[in-house]
């Protein structure tokens, strides 16, 4: 049975991107239910996957696996060979602390910049919280390309969790044009080159769906 993940509208929903690069990225076979957020009773058509109300959810025959973390980990379990986290212990340590930091933090630059892959890139002026998240994010690049990088283009130089982790905040330093070192700038493009995102960027144009602050 193929798998299923269950999706917010791909223009907006960073949560959703993160399991679907892995899956992507590795052309393993899954099919996609998209559902519309603030549309109609978009509530209720993900309950019908999630108890959590909430995308993405990845369905395996019996088995729902909801939040985008708890999704990762499971693919990486189901699909060794994928190496989704890095096979080090040091590194793959590392990927998990700034995963798990990811996934808890930066609400201010979350806030202040919706991803929104349709907005014409331009800066806006951060509130100081946001500027300090841009600050660690962009040091945790920084860090993690200097110790783990080498080889490679991503984080840790393959493709991993923790890129799929990081991809939606590599869509807000470009949609909103902030100011970012050669590091972060290089990663950044890495991540909008990569094959899976561009196929999932180019699904998120055609959307028809909009919402208010698409205006900002």
């Amino acid at each position: 049975m193929a798998l299923t993940l269950v999706l917010g509208n791909k223009n907006y929903s960073s949560w959703s991107l993160r399991p679907y690069l892995a899956l992507a990225h590795h052309k393993v076979p899954f099919e996609e239910i998209v559902i519309p957020l603030y549309e109609g009773d978009y509530k209720r058509a993900i309950l019908q996957h999630s108890p959590a109300g909430k995308v993405p959810v990845l369905v395996d025959g019996e088995i729902a696996v909801w939040e985008s973390l708890a999704i990762l980990d499971y693919l990486a379990e189901k699909f060794p060979k994928l190496a989704l986290w890095p096979a080090d212990v040091a590194a793959r340590a590392h990927a998990r602390a700034i995963s798990a930091e990811m996934h808890a933090g930066f609400a201010a630059l979350r806030q202040a910049c919706p991803m929104n892959l349709k907005r014409v890139p331009r800066p806006i002026v951060l509130p100081p919280a946001a500027t300090a998240d841009v600050a660690r994010i962009t040091q945790i690049w920084n860090d993690t390309r200097a110790r783990f990088g080498k080889g490679g283009h991503f984080l840790f130089g393959d493709f991993s969790a923790a890129d799929c982790m990081y991809a939606p905040m590599a869509t807000r330093i470009r949609s909103y044009s902030v100011p970012v070192d050669l590091v972060a700038s290089a990663y950044v493009d890495a991540i909008h080159a990569l094959p899976a995102f561009i196929a999932w960027r180019e699904a998120g144009l055609k959307e028809p769906w909009t919402m208010q602050y698409d205006q900002l």
